[in-house]
């Protein structure tokens, strides 16, 4: 085999291997963000409260589910 074949072919499996593997990241990274939203029940709580609302629980809950919805809507567009 002629040795500038061989290092093309190296040199094209190192790059699809880190196009592949970038993709696969940023899928997996995309499912978890689904999955578990950056925004928790203490931070939606909190933010309610700087706002100046006195947040129930019942609030809380509809609000973090609002958001989370929202979340999954986004990531089914794309």
């Amino acid at each position: 085999m002629n040795i500038g074949l061989a290092i093309l072919l190296i040199v094209l499996a190192l790059a699809g291997g880190t196009f592949l593997g970038a993709f696969l990241v940023r899928k997996q990274i995309e499912k978890d963000f689904a999955e578990n939203p950056r925004l928790n029940v203490d931070a939606v709580r909190a933010m309610m409260s700087s706002m100046g609302q006195k947040p129930s629980e019942a609030k809380v809950q509809q609000v973090y589910r609002q958001i989370k919805a929202s979340q999954k809507e986004a990531t089914k567009k794309k």
